[in-house]
């Protein structure tokens, strides 16, 4: 058996070319990780946040949740009317059972009465029987008031998971989330409400509101009145998102397809 030297210039050539192997094939793993989780981060199922839209279409909608209380409904559907100013709300089964005459002269003032759950639930933590469950009580109680079956749902506290968005689009939904907050429901002044909506309008948004927060008729005026003036148009949710053929960005935005 022969048996090799080699000298030390030798050696330690070679062995760097054995480390460059190493650190080599372990990058490659570590980048092929990394194409993974970034593929699965894409594949997300997310729902409509905003609306890509050119900046000569300018069409927004705004949006108001309705769960618990009903005092400044006729008040806020005024203001509204006011202005010729349709819009979504988004309304659980519960307030439709005490309410049934705000969701039908909302309806028959050209809003979109859509659904917010039965019972206004953590959808993430309840199984995709009882979510479908959930989609449909409120559905009947709104078809029956108002002879229209909502298409689009908001899950209750804006939570949800790839699970809620499948679910709901096998229940013929479009999720919906939005994409500038007024936070109305945490008794901001008006003018605090103000400055979190329309500095931040851009054409596409989705502007979230609530019926029953303390400051929200009081903000409402200024609020429309400064988004018509920059020439845009608000228009119900149905009407402002993308029915077919269309992609949502990792922020939530549609985007058309075509």
């Amino acid at each position: 058996m022969k048996i090799w030297f080699v000298g030390r210039k030798t050696g330690v050539f070679l062995l760097t070319i054995v480390v460059l192997f190493f650190a080599i094939l372990i990058m490659s793993r570590f980048n092929d990780s990394k194409a993974v989780n970034v593929a699965n981060v894409s594949k997300r199922d997310l729902p409509i946040y905003c609306v890509q839209k050119d900046e000569n279409d300018k069409k927004i909608s705004i949006s108001f949740d309705a769960a618990w209380d009903n005092h400044d409904t006729e008040q806020i559907k005024e203001i509204l009317g006011e202005r010729n100013v349709r819009t979504t709300f988004f309304v659980v089964g519960g307030w439709v059972d005490n309410y049934p005459e705000s969701v039908k002269s909302l309806s028959d003032a050209g809003h979109e009465i859509m659904n917010h759950s039965a019972t206004h639930p953590h959808m993430t933590q309840i199984s995709a029987d009882k979510m479908k469950t959930e989609l449909d009580e409120c559905a009947n109680k709104i078809e029956n008031i108002t002879g229209k079956r909502p298409n689009l749902f908001r899950p209750p506290y804006g939570d949800y998971n790839d699970n809620v968005v499948k679910t709901a689009r096998e229940c013929g939904y479009y999720t919906i989330q939005w994409n500038i907050d007024s936070l109305d429901w945490k008794d901001l002044s008006a003018d605090e409400i103000y400055k979190r909506v329309v500095p931040k309008i851009t054409p596409g948004s989705i502007v979230l509101f609530h019926n029953a927060a303390k400051h929200t008729p009081e903000a409402l005026p200024k609020i429309l009145d400064d988004i018509l003036a920059q020439g845009y148009e608000i228009v119900p949710i149905s009407e402002l998102i993308i029915k077919d053929n269309y992609q949502i960005d990792p922020n939530g935005m549609q985007c058309s397809e075509n």
